[in-house]
């Protein structure tokens, strides 16, 4: 349905109906049209009043309402909300609405679920959730929901982000921050162009943050960070307090030595695990071989298990209790190999990460707790190891896309600062295929492939051969290879553990009718085992840049034998593509009864403009073609049979 069709049908249902049916406030035709553009549901009004009682205690109230416009806007009728020991929900209304703003149900607390927050890895934790939903199906409808939460503790001051997913329009959004006088709370705003107001009584003061008619958008490939384009409003405290830790977040520094005081006094080992340390370290002179050693000892004496209880969410268990027990979570393992390192005179950096492939990029010039996992840096005198302490398998020195390229927070004995975690380019990211085939008489493909992965590039099968055994490795080798029909005879791999690790596989596949015969001519793809899948759709009003994180470099060589008697009719030319996305080059010939092909694709990372879109796309779309040429070979007139 279109826009104009469904403001059609809205007015004619409206013309159809008593008066006193459409007066609700949440009647559908009040919304404007243009908030309805692209829109699966609309944010009708959100208020969000977030209270500093005082250092130790804040109250957050939040009412919303949500009109759904079809199905696929059904997700943001749910209502949830997440508690802990430090969060407590102490009160949740809610009521639906019809399309013309009728009551048509309120919520009862017995129909409000509640269910553990915790995932399979945690061994113990409090957090738990909320949520309910209507469930209701007659489109449009609109929910609303009122909840008041208190927090025991202002370590974590809520973000403001009016329009918060995709195809979702906002019609008013407002924040409200409320403290003491005395009390300072600092705020970061992204994109904000509505209306802000401040307002100083006798003893408290207050910011009011809204906005009005925010038009729904469509998420576009490689978008920014949410924030990039987004209206937003970052809070942070200043002096804060969480189950009696005082500390402030004035800057990195001083929220450094507050994560120093948590970790206070947890470095002390057992005896027998600090003459272990000496055993294993001792006859080594090399700092580095020492570091390696002692992780590798980690990763085998160890195992990661999440424990998320009260402060415990922020404060590691002490190394004697990792030492007694072989399992922590990120803070204790971490804590841990810090205080093995400490035993053996090296110095280390526990430090505070936001982990995750896609997580949310920390904010470097506003401090505020937007961390959740905790790494290892370890400074030497001309680099710097970092160590992955819940993962029992990476070598020592390497963090993959859980961690790599991002702000982390590294702590030292006195404070500390922001750094840059390893970022892994095209040199870093390589693969280099060698290919050598013989195809048949009945046109089937009898290929070995050696293939080196390096970097962020052997990640995938870094986690296939660690965690599954030999039959899942090949299923899921079966799902990955792109031919229609195909037996796997043979695969091996070989890990190379390094800092910058690689892996080295061996794949020897049989593929019924790779070929095409027609007649007397042969059909082929000469690039049997690299190929680009992305293809974008053409979009002359793309509005974001482009943000492209993945650089790597693939090299491929192959050498396809031939039924004798063929020669060429048709070769593809050599495609050389040079631009600012990378570079791309692959080149074909026939020598003899030998088909070689040469394929080599550098891709580049950055922040492009979205006037280049275009480019990016026609980029693509050649590679593409290019990746699946075709090779035309004819059958001499003197030769027999096939």
């Amino acid at each position: 349905m279109s826009l104009k069709q469904f403001i059609f049908y809205i007015f004619l249902l409206f013309a159809s109906t008593p008066v006193w049916a459409g007066d609700g406030e949440y009647a559908v035709f009040r919304i404007p049209a243009e908030l309805l553009k692209n829109a699966n549901a609309v944010k009708r009004i959100e208020t969000i009043s977030f209270e500093v009682v005082n250092t130790g205690e804040a109250i957050l109230k939040k009412k919303y309402a949500i009109t759904v416009l079809n199905e696929k806007g059904d997700g943001q009728a749910i209502f949830v909300a997440y508690y802990d020991k430090q969060h407590e929900i102490k009160n949740i209304e809610g009521a639906l609405f019809d399309a013309f703003g009728k009551e048509l149900k309120r919520l009862k607390n017995k129909q409000i679920i509640d269910v553990t927050g915790n995932d399979d890895a945690s061994l113990i934790d409090d957090n738990r959730r909320k949520f309910h939903g209507f469930f209701y199906k007659v489109y449009p409808y609109t929910v609303e929901y009122e909840v008041e939460e208190k927090y025991n503790g202002t370590l974590f001051f809520p973000v403001w982000v009016p329009r918060d997913d995709e195809l979702l329009s906002v019609e008013q959004s407002k924040l409200i921050v409320k403290a003491p006088l005395s009390y300072i709370v600092r705020a970061k705003e992204f994109n904000f162009l509505g209306k802000k107001e401040e307002l100083v009584e006798k003893s408290t003061k207050s910011i009011l943050w809204e906005v009005k008619n925010i038009p729904a958008l469509q998420t576009e490939f490689a978008m920014p960070s949410w924030l990039d384009f987004n209206t937003a409003v970052m809070l942070g405290p200043s002096n804060f307090e969480v189950e009696k830790y005082e500390g402030n977040m004035k800057d990195w520094n001083e929220f450094a030595k507050f994560i120093n005081i948590l970790k206070q006094g947890r470095d002390v080992l057992p005896a027998n695990i600090k003459q272990t340390v000496h055993d294993l370290v001792d006859p080594i002179a090399d700092k580095r071989e020492k570091i390696i050693k002692l992780y590798q000892y980690l990763q085998k004496n160890t195992r990661y298990i999440s424990i998320q209880l009260g402060i415990g969410g922020w404060q590691p268990f002490d190394a004697n209790y990792v030492a007694t027990k072989a399992y922590g979570d990120c803070k204790a393992l971490t804590n841990y190999m810090y205080s093995l390192l400490k035993e053996a005179g090296i110095s280390s950096c526990y430090t505070l990460v936001n982990a995750g492939k896609r997580a949310r990029k920390v904010v470097p010039d506003f401090p505020a707790q937007q961390f959740n996992h905790v790494i290892l840096c370890v400074p030497l005198q001309n680099d710097t190891m970092w160590l992955e302490c819940t993962n029992q398998t990476l070598p020592a020195g390497y963090l993959g896309d859980f961690t790599c390229d991002r702000y982390a927070l590294a702590i030292n004995e006195t404070g500390g600062k922001l750094v840059r975690t390893p970022y892994y380019g095209v040199k870093e990211n390589l693969q280099v295929r060698n290919v050598t085939a013989v195809l048949d008489s009945e046109a089937d493909l009898f290929v070995k492939s050696k293939a080196t992965y390096g970097g962020l590039q052997q990640d995938q099968y870094h986690d296939l051969i660690n965690s599954m055994s030999k039959d899942k490795v090949k299923e899921a080798l079966h799902e990955e290879l792109d031919f229609a029909t195909y037996d796997i005879a043979r695969f091996n791999y070989k890990e190379n553990k390094s800092t910058l690790p690689f892996i080295e596989e061996e794949l020897d596949i049989l593929v019924r009718r790779y070929a095409t015969i027609t007649g007397k001519r042969l059909f082929i793809v000469p690039n049997v085992l690299t190929r680009t899948y992305r293809k974008l759709p053409t979009d002359s009003a793309r509005k974001f840049d482009m943000d492209l994180t993945f650089a790597y470099k693939d090299v491929d060589t192959v050498e396809i034998t031939l039924p004798e008697g063929y020669t060429a009719e048709s070769m593809p030319q050599e495609v050389a593509i040079t631009g600012k996305f990378g570079n791309f080059k692959c080149a074909v010939k026939l020598n003899g009864n030998k088909l070689y092909y040469y394929r080599s694709l550098e891709h580049f990372s950055g922040r492009f403009p979205a006037a280049s879109y275009p480019e990016l796309v026609q980029f693509y779309e050649k590679i593409y073609k290019a990746d699946r040429s075709k090779v035309v070979l004819v059958k001499n007139e003197t030769t027999k049979g096939f």
